[in-house]
């Protein structure tokens, strides 16, 4: 192959890398929903995850969620369908508790030294423009292959990762969810 030719085709191959980003190993797309006691509804959007230098980031598209703070975490179960608590059915509690490998027992936030499946928080800014939210958020003590096999859900409140004065932060409900396969 001529030089010139050579050189045009690493110049191709150079140009093509920087306009498609880098190229990481693992990239994950969950795809998150809303849901009731009665199962998985409508498709609210999707969190994107990979690895990087800081841990693992979550980049986050959602829409439909009421304006404030919600708590976002990792749970046990690869399952977002409800279960039964006092004798009512809930939303996403086939999901289980917050992802806590080493039975911490404890509710300290991303970077804390409790559950690892503690996620920060997302803050809604203006539920009239449908509650939209697009931010990319680093975990630090996570990876893409510690998502996997687990579920990521949104409750319907905010979270103060301590257990006071209510339990898990105070988030509340669980009104979105998504299976990372």
């Amino acid at each position: 192959m001529p030089t010139t030719a050579r050189a045009l085709l690493l110049a191709s191959a150079v140009t093509a890398s920087v306009i498609a980003g880098p190229v990481r190993a693992e990239d994950v797309i969950v795809e998150m929903n809303a849901i009731t006691a009665d199962g998985a509804g409508e498709k609210i959007g999707t969190i994107r995850a990979y690895d990087s230098t800081n841990g693992l980031v979550l980049d986050l598209e959602l829409t439909g969620l009421t304006a404030g703070g919600h708590g976002f975490h990792m749970h046990e179960n690869p399952d977002c369908g409800p279960g039964e608590k006092d004798g009512q059915m809930a939303a996403g509690l086939a999901a289980g508790g917050h992802f806590d490998p080493h039975a911490t027992g404890k509710h300290l936030g991303p970077s804390g030294d409790g559950h690892l499946g503690d996620l920060p928080v997302i803050y809604v800014e203006d539920s009239e423009a449908g509650g939209t939210i697009t931010r990319v958020e680093a975990v630090p003590r996570l990876t893409v292959a510690d998502l996997r096999g687990h579920a990521l859900m949104i409750h319907e409140g905010g979270d103060n990762y301590r257990d006071t004065p209510e339990p898990l932060g105070g988030g509340g409900g669980r009104i979105a969810c998504g299976v990372v396969e």
